[in-house]
């Protein structure tokens, strides 16, 4: 199974974002997402793609697999 090598990031990531519940749905809701960042923001645009890229990768049983229950909402980690 790819779950391996999602990271603890990418799985923080998916979870929030993913509304529908649906492997194709996320890949939407990131990219739309995505598409709202700033320049800033690259670290998250490239864990967005990184997790677009394994989405887009697995099946959609991989995907019912993942555990995508929000630990927590974060906060905005970038906030010195």
């Amino acid at each position: 199974a790819l779950n391996m090598n999602i990271t603890y990031e990418e799985q923080t990531l998916m979870s929030i974002y993913n509304t529908n519940g649906t492997r194709a749905g996320l890949i939407v809701e990131l990219r739309e997402m995505q598409g709202y960042l700033s320049e800033e923001e690259a670290d998250l645009a490239e864990l967005t793609d990184s997790a677009m890229q394994k989405l887009s990768a697995m099946t959609d049983a991989e995907f019912e697999a993942l555990d995508l229950t929000p630990e927590f909402i974060p906060e905005d980690a970038d906030a010195e």
